[in-house]
């Protein structure tokens, strides 16, 4: 199944054993390797910052780590899946993922995923109607920051030391330096 000349869909990424993950990007499989522990780190104070928040503020939006498919909007040839996903509409979840744009994603980047995360994924989520994407780099201690549901919309680089204000929450920044301890 790894043919480069071969377009897969939706369907065929769900008819592989389950101990294999892999990405759909425009028909084309990406297995998935096993995440490190910086990257672990990160992801974890994340969702915890964002899950915390929620909660204080009896909010109904949910916090869906990886591994969470993201089907994108009538597109068979997407299947993500974003280190941290946040959704807002109960509507467009069901046992499989998240059916449509979700509020927010973030993407902790390795030397492997970089171009994808920086590229195409970038593009797709944009179009797609996600509201605010994240590209945390551990390998140069940033987060870039695109808020697609800006009046104007905008792009801002956070080193992960700086308080990062989350757009789709007002009042909330998440500083991620702690998970930084072994880097």
């Amino acid at each position: 199944m790894d043919s480069a000349n071969i377009l897969y869909t939706v369907e065929d990424v769900e008819a592989l054993p389950e101990n294999r993950r892999v990405e759909l990007i425009n028909g084309v499989l990406y297995d998935m390797a096993t995440p490190t522990t910086t990257h672990q780190r990160l992801v974890q104070r994340l969702s915890y910052e964002l899950y915390r928040f929620i909660q204080e503020h009896k909010g109904t939006c949910e916090v869906f780590p990886a591994p969470f498919g993201v089907y994108l909007t009538n597109d068979n040839r997407y299947l993500l899946e974003p280190d941290v996903t946040v959704v807002c509409d109960p509507q467009k979840l069901d046992e499989k993922g998240c059916h449509g744009a979700p509020d927010f994603v973030a993407e902790v980047v390795s030397k492997n995923t970089q171009n994808r995360d920086y590229g195409i994924k970038l593009f797709k989520y944009r179009t797609e109607g996600v509201r605010e994407y994240w590209i945390v780099n551990p390998l140069v201690h940033t987060v870039t920051v695109y808020r697609f549901d800006a009046e104007e919309e905008a792009a801002a680089v956070y080193g992960m030391d700086e308080e990062i204000p989350v757009g789709i929450f007002e009042g909330l920044t998440v500083q991620l330096e702690d998970s930084q301890r072994n880097i």
